[in-house]
C-alpha cells in the first residue's frame, strides 16, 4: 500500500472528535529513517508541491481540533479511567479498525510498527528530522522516550506533569521507606559517633593516671588535678605550656632520683620532677620541679583561677583582691612601685586559693608571673632568666620549682603554713616594744630638707603636747633629711646646732625619736670618695670593680649603693650607725630600702645575688641585733620582731583610702602581722588638693576625706600622722580625732596586743579578711572593704565621698553593733546601713549562745 492509500485509509475512519488523545507509542529511529528517505526522494524528483497539497489535506482531515502540533499531552488520569469506561467499545471498534487496514497490506514494512492510535504524520518543520534525532538512538533502541519527535521544552512539560500527576497512594507507599531509611542513617551516623567517643574517653582515661593518691596526671596532655580527701579537686593546672612538644618518655635511669619522685622527660628540651611529701595535720604536699634542657625554653605552668579565688604574692597594680580580678603579662616576681610596675613594696612567693590550696615558690626560682584572661582565667609561672631581675645564672638553664599544698580547709591550711614561717628567739623585751607601736601613734616630720629644721620639730611636738586630740606622743619619725647630704651618717649643724638640748625636751615630753637611713651615698657626700677608695659600693657590670653603678632615688640625682654583701662594708656601716645612736640619743633607725628597680641597672655585687630583692634581706639581717630598728618599708621576707613592714605611700583621694585595706589584708596573709599604715590624709597629693597656709606646713582642701581616713586608722595596727587633726578649723576633727583615740584606748588596742601575742606565737595576721572567720562562706572571699581584728571585732569603714549608708556583710556568729548597740545575728546582709559622718560602723562578736 503506498502512501495514499494510507492517507485515504484514515480518512474514513470515524475517530471520535471527544476522545483526548494519548500516545501509546512512538515511531521508531528506523520508521523516521524510512519517512525522511521517502521525502528526501520525493524532493530530488520535482513532488514537492503535492507533498504540500497532501499535507494539507491531512491537516485539514484527520487533526482534532485544539491539538498540540508537537508535544504528548497527558490527561488527568482519574477522568481518562472514567471516560474509558463509558466510551470502550466505540474505542475498540476504531481501534480494530485502524490496525484492519494496516495489517491487510503487511508487505509495507515501514508501517508494520505503528500501533494503537492513528498519528498523524509530523508537519512540515524547519527543522529536519535527523535534527531531532538524539544522537544515541540507534543504541537504546527503538521505544525509548527519547525517540519521541519533540523538543526538549515538550520532554521537561511532559516530566513535570507526570511528576504532579502521580497517584497520592503511590507517594504514600515510598514514605515510610524513605524514613526507614533516614532513620536507619542517624542511627548507624550516631553509634559511629559514640564509638569514637568511647574510644577516645578511654584511651584519655589509661593516659591519665593517680600519682601519690591524690594527684591525676595526664601525660600527653601535661594536665594535673589535685583532690582533697573528699575527692573534690582543688587545683587544677596546665604544665609546659611553652614545651610545644606531646611526645613525653620516661626519663633514663641515670636521671631518676631516688626520694620516689616520677621523672619525665620532653626530649632535648625539660625534665620534670613531682614528689610528695605528708607534712601531718591532714596537710599533702606536692613538689613540682622543671630543669629546662634548653636555654631558649622558659618552664610555665599555669593554674585554672575559674572556679576558685586566689590570694597573695603582693600588692598589684590593680589593686586586685582576689588576684583573678587583675590582669597582667609576665613581668618578674620583684617589688617595685605600683604606680609603674605591676608589683608593690612588699612580695612573698605565696599563693592561696579558696579551696584549701597553697603555692610556695623557691626562692632560687627566676620568677616570672602572668595573670590572664584569656583564652581562660589562669596564674601563670615562668622560671625566665633576664637582663637585670635574674641576671645572675646559678644553673646553666632556667629551673622552675615549687610545691602545692592541700587541706580540707583554707583557713586550716593558712594557719598551719604560717607557723612554719616564725622567727625563733623572742624576747620579752621585744614583746614589749611591739605593744608600745601599738599604743602609740607616729608622728612624722616634714618632707621637704628646707621645711625641717631644729626650730620647727620643736613647735610640732609643742601642738602635739598641747592637742587634746592624743592620749600619747609617741614617736617622731625624721627622714633621712637630717644630714646635709645622704649617706654622711652625721647631723647637719646648720639646721640642728644644738640638737641634743631638742633630744632633752622629747624624752620629757614622752616621745621616742627614729631615724631614716639609705643604703645609697649621694656622690655630693664626703663619704662618697672613702667608699669608693674602699670598693665599698656596688660595682658596675661588665667594667672595672672601682668604678660605682650609680642609680638616683627620691630626691638624690646621683648615688651609689652600699654593698651589703662585702664584709667590710657591713663593719663600716654600723660604726657610723653606732655613732649616731650613741652621740645623739635616739630610739632607733627606719630603714628605707628603697625597691628592686631602685637598684643600678648593671649592678654586681661582691656577692651573686638571685635577685635585687635578696640586697634587702641581707641589709636588714646585718642591722638587726646591732641597732634597734623601727621599721622597713620594703621586704620580701618578714623581718624579725619587734621590727614593722610599712605600706606603701598612698595619694590623697578616695581612692588612696580604698586602697588600704586590700593591701593591708594581701600583706597580712602573707605573714607580715605587723604593719605601719599610710599617714593619716594620705602620703602624697597632687596641688590642686592642697591649701597654703602661713605656716610651714601644707593643709589639705577636704575634710571629709581626712575623718575617713581617720576613722579606719583607729581600728589599725598604728596610726601614723603627716598632718596634725587640729589643722583644720571649720570643722570640729580635733574633738572626733580624741573621741577616736579614747575609743582605741578603751576598745581597739587591747584586742591588737591579744592577736599580736596570737601573731607571734602562730603568725597569724592581726588584721584578718573575713575568710580567716568563715571560709567556707562564698561573701566572705569576696569581701575588699571590710576587715577583722583578730576574730572579734569586724571594721566597716566609709570609703566614699558624701556617703552616709553602706552595704555590710557579717560572718556567721552574733554579733553587737558598735554604734547602737543592738545584737545582729551572721551569715547575712545588712543592707543601707546608716553611718554618718562622725561615726564609724563595726561589730563585736558576742558568744553563740547569747540570746536576742
Amino acid at each position: 500500500m503506498d502512501r495514499k492509500k494510507f492517507r485515504n485509509a484514515l480518512k474514513y475512519n470515524k475517530v471520535p472528535q471527544e476522545i483526548p488523545k494519548i500516545v501509546l507509542d512512538a515511531p521508531s529511529s528506523e520508521n523516521l529513517n524510512v519517512i525522511d528517505s521517502e521525502m528526501d526522494s520525493k524532493s530530488r524528483n520535482g513532488n514537492l508541491d503535492k507533498e504540500k497539497t497532501d499535507d494539507t489535506i491531512q491537516r485539514d482531515t484527520i487533526r482534532p481540533p485544539m491539538r498540540r502540533k508537537n508535544s504528548i499531552s497527558m490527561p488527568n488520569l482519574d477522568d481518562l479511567k472514567v471516560f474509558i469506561d463509558q466510551e470502550g467499545e466505540s474505542y475498540d471498534t476504531s481501534a480494530e479498525k485502524i490496525n484492519t487496514t494496516i495489517q491487510e497490506e503487511p508487505e509495507d514494512a515501514e508501517f508494520q510498527n505503528i500501533s494503537g492510535y492513528p498519528r498523524s504524520v509530523r508537519r512540515k518543520s524547519v527543522l529536519s528530522p535527523r535534527m531531532l534525532k538524539p544522537p544515541e538512538d540507534s543504541e537504546l533502541g527503538g521505544n525509548s522516550p527519547s525517540n519521541s519527535i519533540t523538543s526538549i521544552n515538550s520532554i521537561a512539560s511532559l516530566l513535570r506533569e507526570k511528576i504532579q500527576n502521580l497517584p497520592q497512594t503511590l507517594r504514600k507507599k515510598k514514605s515510610p521507606e524513605y524514613k526507614t531509611k533516614v532513620f536507619v542513617c542517624l542511627l548507624f551516623t550516631t553509634i559511629i559517633v559514640l564509638i569514637v567517643t568511647a574510644y577516645f574517653l578511654y584511651q584519655q582515661k589509661v593516659l591519665a593516671k593517680v600519682y601519690f593518691g591524690n594527684m591525676k596526671l595526664n601525660k600527653a596532655k601535661r594536665t594535673v588535678k589535685i583532690f582533697n580527701d573528699e575527692g573534690e579537686d582543688v587545683v587544677k593546672l596546665h604544665l609546659g605550656t611553652t614545651l610545644n612538644y606531646d611526645n613525653v618518655l620516661n626519663c633514663l635511669p641515670a636521671d631518676n632520683r631516688d626520694d620516689g619522685s616520677l621523672c619525665l622527660e620532653w626530649m632535648h628540651r625539660a625534665r620534670l620532677y613531682m614528689n610528695f611529701f605528708d607534712l601531718g595535720s591532714d596537710v599533702k604536699c606536692y613538689n613540682v620541679q622543671w630543669i629546662s634542657l634548653s636555654e631558649s625554653l622558659a618552664p610555665t605552668d599555669c593554674f585554672d583561677m575559674s572556679n576558685s579565688h586566689w590570694y597573695g604574692g603582693g600588692q598589684t597594680a590593680e589593686n586586685a583582691w582576689p588576684l583573678e580580678k587583675g590582669s597582667h603579662f609576665y613581668q618578674p616576681f620583684i617589688t617595685g612601685n605600683i604606680e609603674t610596675h605591676e608589683w608593690g613594696n612588699v612580695l612573698k612567693r605565696y599563693f592561696i586559693n579558696s579551696k584549701g590550696a597553697a603555692i610556695v615558690i623557691d626562692n632560687e626560682t627566676p620568677l616570672y608571673i602572668s595573670i590572664r584572661d584569656s583564652p581562660k582565667k589562669e596564674f601563670c609561672l615562668r622560671a625566665q632568666y633576664d637582663h637585670f631581675a635574674y641576671v645572675n645564672k646559678f644553673t646553666s638553664t632556667a629551673q622552675l620549682n615549687y610545691s602545692i599544698c592541700t587541706s580540707a580547709n583554707m583557713s586550716q591550711l593558712h594557719v598551719f603554713l604560717s607557723e612554719h614561717t616564725l622567727w625563733d628567739g623572742l624576747k620579752k623585751e621585744d614583746s614589749n616594744i611591739i605593744d608600745y607601736f601599738l599604743t602609740e601613734p607616729v608622728w612624722e616630720m616634714p618632707d621637704m630638707k628646707e621645711a625641717l629644721t631644729q626650730d620647727v620639730i620643736d613647735n610640732i611636738t609643742t601642738k602635739i603636747t598641747n592637742s587634746v586630740a592624743v592620749l600619747k606622743q609617741g614617736h617622731i619619725l625624721i627622714n633621712e633629711f637630717w644630714q646635709e647630704q645622704i649617706g654622711d651618717f652625721e647631723l647637719d649643724q646648720s639646721r640642728f646646732p644644738d640638737f641634743d638640748k631638742l633630744i632633752e625636751k622629747l624624752k620629757r615630753r614622752g616621745f621616742r625619736v627614729v631615724f631614716t637611713i639609705q643604703p645609697f651615698i649621694s656622690t655630693e657626700s664626703f663619704n662618697f670618695a672613702e667608699v669608693v677608695r674602699k670598693k665599698l659600693l656596688v660595682s658596675e657590670r661588665f667594667s672595672d670593680k672601682r668604678i660605682p653603678a650609680l642609680t638616683r632615688y627620691k630626691s638624690l640625682q646621683s648615688a651609689g649603693v652600699l654593698d651589703i654583701t662585702n664584709d667590710q662594708t657591713i663593719s663600716w656601716l654600723l660604726h657610723k650607725l653606732k655613732k649616731v645612736m650613741n652621740t645623739y640619743k635616739i630610739d632607733s633607725f627606719y630603714l628605707d630600702l628603697g625597691v628592686a628597680y631602685n637598684m643600678p641597672h648593671y649592678y654586681q655585687c661582691e656577692k651573686a645575688l638571685l635577685n635585687p630583692d635578696e640586697y634587702k634581706t641581707i641589709f636588714t639581717n646585718n642591722l638587726q641585733g646591732e641597732v634597734p630598728l623601727f621599721g622597713v618599708n620594703s621586704a620580701i621576707e618578714r623581718p624579725r620582731s619587734p621590727s614593722f613592714v610599712v605600706l606603701p605611700e598612698f595619694e590623697f583621694s578616695w581612692d588612696g583610702l580604698r586602697k588600704i585595706i586590700p593591701t593591708i589584708l594581701t600583706y597580712g596573709i602573707l605573714g607580715y602581722p605587723f604593719l605601719i599604715p599610710g599617714a593619716v590624709g594620705g602620703d602624697y597629693a597632687v596641688p590642686e588638693t592642697m591649701l597654703v597656709t602661713n605656716e610651714t606646713e601644707n593643709v589639705l582642701e577636704d575634710p571629709e576625706l581626712y575623718i575617713r581616713w581617720l576613722q579606719l586608722a583607729s581600728f589599725l595596727p598604728v596610726v601614723r600622722y603627716h598632718h596634725l587633726p587640729n589643722s583644720y578649723s571649720q570643722k570640729n576633727i580635733s574633738g572626733l580625732a580624741k573621741e577616736l583615740a579614747k575609743k582605741r584606748h578603751e576598745s581597739i588596742t587591747p584586742k591588737l596586743k591579744k592577736f599580736a601575742r596570737v601573731s607571734l606565737n602562730l603568725g597569724l595576721p592581726i588584721i584578718r579578711p573575713l575568710w580567716m572567720l568563715d571560709s567556707d562562706d562564698p561573701a566572705c572571699h569576696l569581701a575588699v572593704d571590710e576587715f577583722s581584728i583578730g576574730d572579734e571585732i569586724i571594721v566597716a569603714p566609709v570609703l566614699h565621698s558624701g556617703a552616709r549608708e553602706r552595704e555590710i556583710y557579717l560572718p556567721a556568729g552574733v554579733w553587737k553593733d558598735g554604734i547602737d548597740g543592738s545584737l545582729r545575728k551572721g551569715s547575712r546582709w545588712i543592707h543601707d546601713y546608716r553611718v554618718e559622718e562622725d561615726n564609724v560602723a563595726f561589730f563585736e562578736r558576742m558568744p553563740d549562745d547569747t540570746r536576742f
